[in-house]
C-alpha cells in the first residue's frame, strides 16, 4: 500500500481518536451520578397493598410455576417436615451451613456441617439444607446471603437438591420492598434464586440442574397455616 492509498485510513483513524478524546473530555463534566440518581422519579409501586395471605399465596404459586416443591407448615412442624422431605428422598447425604438451627435437624439422619469444603467435596453431598434472608412473592425469588444458616453460595450451587426453610414474616410482595429490607446487609454476598436451576437450548429443550440444584424444595413456615 502506497502512502497515497494509506492516507484515507490514517485520516479516518485520526478522526475516530479525536471523537473519542472529545467524548472523554465531555464525560468529565457529567453531573454527579449519585445526585442524578436521586433526582430520578420513583413513582413506581414501592410497597404492597395486598393482605398477608395473598402475598404468601402468590409466592407459593410462583414457586410451583417454577417447578419448585413447597410445603406450608406451622412452626412446631419444621423438624418433622424436614424429616418427611428427607425420608421421601431416602435420607440423602445432606450438608448444612454453620448457624443452621440444630433443633430443626432430625436426630437419626447424618447431616454434615460445611467446613469450607472444596467443590469436589461438596459434590459428594446429595443435598443442602439452609434458611434464607427473605423471599419476593411477585417474582417467586429466594434471597440468600453469606450469613448464619445460609452459608456461602458454593454450598447451595453444587449439591443437586436444596431444601430451604423460609418464615412467613420473611416474605415481601415487591422487589423494592426486598431491597429496602436488605439495606442493612447489602455488603454481604447476595444471590437471588427463582426456582430450580434450569436452562434451554436453541430448540427450547428445558434442562434442569446445569447451573445449580436440580430440585428446590421450600418449607414455608406460617403460624396461621391450616388455621
Amino acid at each position: 500500500m502506497t502512502n497515497d492509498q494509506a492516507a484515507p485510513y490514517t485520516e479516518a483513524r485520526a478522526e475516530i481518536l479525536r471523537r473519542i478524546r472529545a467524548a472523554n473530555q465531555a464525560a468529565t463534566h457529567l453531573p454527579d451520578a449519585e445526585a442524578a440518581g436521586r433526582a430520578l422519579p420513583r413513582d413506581y409501586r414501592r410497597a404492597s397493598d395486598k393482605p398477608r395471605h395473598e402475598v404468601l399465596g402468590l409466592l407459593v404459586d410462583r414457586l410451583l410455576d417454577y417447578d419448585a416443591q413447597v410445603d406450608v407448615v406451622q412452626p412446631e412442624a419444621i423438624a418433622s417436615s424436614i424429616e418427611r422431605v428427607l425420608a421421601a428422598r431416602r435420607n440423602p447425604r445432606m450438608l448444612v451451613p454453620p448457624g443452621f438451627p440444630q433443633d430443626w435437624l432430625p436426630s437419626h439422619i447424618a447431616i454434615t456441617e460445611d467446613r469450607n469444603f472444596s467443590p469436589a467435596q461438596l459434590d459428594g453431598f446429595e443435598g443442602v439444607l439452609t434458611t434464607a434472608s427473605l423471599a419476593i412473592a411477585e417474582t417467586g425469588t429466594l434471597v440468600l446471603q453469606n450469613a448464619a444458616g445460609q452459608g456461602r453460595r458454593a454450598v447451595t450451587l453444587v449439591p443437586d437438591f436444596h431444601l430451604c426453610i423460609l418464615r412467613a414474616e420473611q416474605v415481601v410482595h415487591t422487589v423494592p420492598e426486598a431491597f429496602a429490607r436488605l439495606a442493612g446487609t447489602s455488603t454481604l454476598p447476595t444471590t437471588f434464586v427463582s426456582g430450580p436451576s434450569a436452562t434451554a437450548d436453541i430448540e427450547m429443550t428445558r434442562i434442569k440442574g446445569v447451573h445449580g440444584p436440580r430440585t428446590l424444595h421450600v418449607v414455608l413456615v406460617d403460624p396461621f397455616a391450616n388455621s
